[in-house]
């Protein structure tokens, strides 16, 4: 159910119960665990314990504090360790300004070799960070366009330095930390970030989670960090771990790809994958890549594409769910009757509908739908996503003369169903504006959601 990204094992405040550590670990639905190496020493237990257990993995890399001796000699070493078959990653490698246990110089010359290192071997890196955020961020920005993934675990910076940590396709991993009472402002970055950019981690030994604060944390108490995430999102601890285990999976190639998924529940709502067609090409869309979102594979071929029965089938009784959604990776108006098809169904045994849509679906069905609302979509979430056409333009990859269209579809929508307009919440857009000329010009809700 859970992978703990991020377990030091080999601790000696481990050596004498380990075993017993494990066991509760798998215990509490522990199915995979990674154990970061912070020297070379410690590169050699993590791999000693991912070749006694199946389910445990390591990483190799030098960590900040132990960069004082550094030299260009470690990556020959760093190198060979990395070939074996269960290390899945460099690290933990990356800035430490809060000691002084290194130079800056050295910290920086040995976090560089060693992502020169993962580049080289494929490896996404496991980056520590602790009041060194500026330089770290020149440093990761030196290789936008490059395939460098990897985690920023114990995330501690700020908002933005997250949105763009996600912006570059690296992932951003909370502790126990975030159970701790005096944490709402971490609590609240942690809001503001989708779990489909998260990985789950203790740290252990270290971080441990509210209420065995003060005692020796370890992977059996990844459990409260998820239920923390779920509590701050308003998901199930099911979505949490599924959506991390991907993203495990993704990053480091722990685990399984998910099957495809025409239905998929996430809190009490049911989704319907309708399509991965669309008129747009957002930039913040996964539609042509992986196209998996919370863990469900949504990736689907047109001739892949059921009809409304085999969708029907799999809702049953439409009065378990909060509600039930049209979406999916595509624009689900391109299949229109098949939503109509669905909702009516959805409706007469008293469901709830809401459709997410790109506002485009007068423009692609060659009509006015919007009075075919009525009755069978309660709410419609419009991606506004800019204020400006020509930022919506760039946004979506689509003529500027779309955003006229959205907005016209809006303003119709809104005499037959509720609409919310919604922007994705990324560095350079103005949210403050959208907001404003949603609520006060158009009449409707909105809504930030944020980029994953």
């Amino acid at each position: 159910m859970f992978i703990d990204t991020h377990a030091h094992l080999f601790y000696p405040n481990f050596k004498d119960d380990l075993e017993n550590v494990i066991e509760k670990a798998r215990q509490s639905g522990v199915d995979y665990i990674l154990v970061p190496a912070t020297d070379l020493a410690s590169t050699a237990q993590a791999i000693d314990l991912a070749e006694k257990y199946d389910f445990i993995y390591a990483s190799v890399g030098i960590h900040p504090h132990d960069t004082n001796e550094w030299n260009d000699s470690l990556l020959d070493n760093l190198r060979e360790l990395s070939k074996h078959k269960k290390v899945v990653a460099i690290g933990e490698i990356g800035l430490d300004y809060y000691y002084d246990f290194s130079t800056k110089e050295k910290q920086i010359k040995a976090f560089e070799a060693q992502i020169e290192l993962a580049l080289e071997r494929k490896l996404p890196i496991i980056v520590h960070n602790r009041e060194a955020s500026e330089d770290l961020m020149k440093i990761i920005e030196k290789y936008k366009g490059t395939p460098l993934k990897g985690q920023f675990h114990c995330y501690s910076g700020s908002l933005e330095e997250a949105r763009r940590l996600i912006e570059l396709k690296q992932f951003v991993s909370f502790t126990g930390n975030i159970t701790f009472s005096k944490a709402n402002s971490l609590r609240n970055i942690v809001k503001k970030i989708t779990v489909e950019n998260m990985l789950l981690e203790t740290d252990s030994p270290f971080m441990t989670p509210e209420p065995h604060r003060g005692k020796r944390n370890e992977p059996a108490y990844i459990r409260l960090i998820a239920e923390k995430i779920a509590e701050i999102h308003q998901l199930t601890v099911e979505d949490v771990a599924r959506t991390t285990s991907y993203n495990a999976f993704k990053l480091f190639g722990i685990g399984k790809n998910p099957e495809l998924s025409f239905t998929y529940k996430i809190g009490n709502s049911l989704y319907i994958n309708v399509t991965n067609r669309c008129n747009a090409d957002c930039i913040f869309c996964d539609r042509k890549g992986d196209a998996v979102i919370n863990g469900y594979n949504l990736k689907m071929k047109k001739s892949e594409e059921p009809e409304a029965h085999v969708y029907i089938k799999e809702i049953g009784d439409p009065k378990l769910y909060k509600e039930v959604v049209f979406c999916g990776y595509g624009e689900p108006t391109i299949r229109w009757d098949v939503v109509k098809e669905i909702a009516r169904y959805v409706k007469e045994n008293g469901g709830k509908t809401r459709l997410n849509t790109d506002g485009h679906g007068n423009y692609i069905n060659k009509r006015d739908i919007t009075p075919e609302l009525e009755g069978l979509i309660d709410v419609v979430s419009i991606s506004l996503n800019s204020v400006d056409p020509e930022q919506y333009s760039k946004l979506m990859r689509v003529d500027p003369s779309m955003h006229a269209e959205m907005l016209d579809f809006a303003r119709k929508a809104k005499k037959y169903s509720r609409v919310v307009m919604s922007i994705v919440g990324i560095n350079g857009v103005d949210a403050e504006r959208a907001k404003k000329f949603v609520v006060e010009e158009l009449g409707v809700d909105f809504r930030e959601r944020e980029y994953f």
